[in-house]
């Protein structure tokens, strides 16, 4: 089944379903990865500059046999890169890394440092033609607002964390009220609580003859959230796409709302220390 699109504020349509490649810092492994992605039939792959596998997602790229213009590529801007001058070299050094005449969505990964700046290359980029779309991930409603107010183009899409854990029911409907896309990063929270196993998620997807996976996934889908699951393996890969071929009920939306946690299963936004505990090593070379 065609996996749907949707279509962003400034009318660049893009699936409603990717593929991602956050921790997979093998570049073999990612490149075999995003190859079998692509045979699988995902087309929207996101990675980052702070992942450093931008060239291995080029190469699976280069060798696909899928036109370019059906790819949708994003990537994103490292904190140590948000200055004006500094983020356009940003950008044309991840087309470089990716083997690209152009990124389809390309985003400011963080809130910090000279967010203004960056975005001011962000925009010069767009309407160059480098970047199709343009946007934001981490952002709180009140950041994002900020940047809206003060900047010519708005974002089309805010990438932030979004599991059974961690719902953030307020700031996705403050970003949907924006006419701002919410994009879901860590959509099975990297299996932490025993999200897999969970009695509660497995009873509706036993209900449904799916797997814990999928319902995770189609319940994000019915929030209108795009969703870019990680997996190195075939069969997962597989099984991610399908969940366009049935629907959860009122009753389960709602159930499944009431595992929310409201805590991040990862760090606290607000707090750079905690940011370096999830990227490591690659976030202190990239400062260096």
């Amino acid at each position: 089944m065609p996996i749907p699109t949707t279509t962003l504020n400034n009318g660049v349509t893009m699936p409603q379903l990717g593929f991602g490649v956050f921790q997979v810092p093998d570049l073999a492994e990612c490149e075999t990865a995003v190859t079998a992605a692509i045979q699988a039939g995902y087309r929207l792959i996101d990675t980052a500059t702070a992942y450093q596998n931008e060239a291995a997602v080029g190469r699976a790229i280069a060798k696909s046999d899928v036109p370019r213009e059906e790819l949708f590529i994003t990537s994103k801007l490292w904190v140590s890169d948000f200055t004006y001058e500094r983020a356009q070299k940003g950008i044309d050094a991840s087309l470089q890394r990716l083997g690209l005449d152009y990124l389809d969505l390309y985003l400011l990964h963080q809130p910090y440092g000279d967010v203004m700046g960056a975005w001011r290359a962000l925009e010069e980029a767009y309407h160059a033609g480098k970047i199709r779309a343009i946007g934001v991930s981490n952002f709180y409603a009140d950041q994002l607002k900020n940047l809206e107010l003060t900047m010519n183009v708005q974002p089309v899409i805010n990438q932030i964390e979004v599991n059974p854990w961690y719902q953030q029911p307020t700031e996705v409907q403050f970003n949907q009220d924006e006419n701002v896309r919410v994009e879901a990063w860590a959509p099975f929270a990297e299996g932490k609580h025993g999200v897999f196993t969970d009695r509660t998620i497995t009873k509706i997807a036993q209900a449904h003859g799916k797997t814990t996976g999928q319902v995770i996934l189609r319940w994000l889908l019915q929030r209108g959230i795009t969703v870019i699951p990680k997996s190195v393996h075939a069969d997962r890969m597989a099984e991610n796409l399908d969940v366009f071929d049935f629907e959860l009920t009122t009753a389960e939306m709602s159930t499944l709302a009431g595992l929310d946690r409201q805590e991040s299963q990862f760090f606290d936004h607000r707090d750079p220390v905690t940011i370096e505990q999830i990227f490591g090593s690659s976030l202190r070379q990239l400062h260096d």
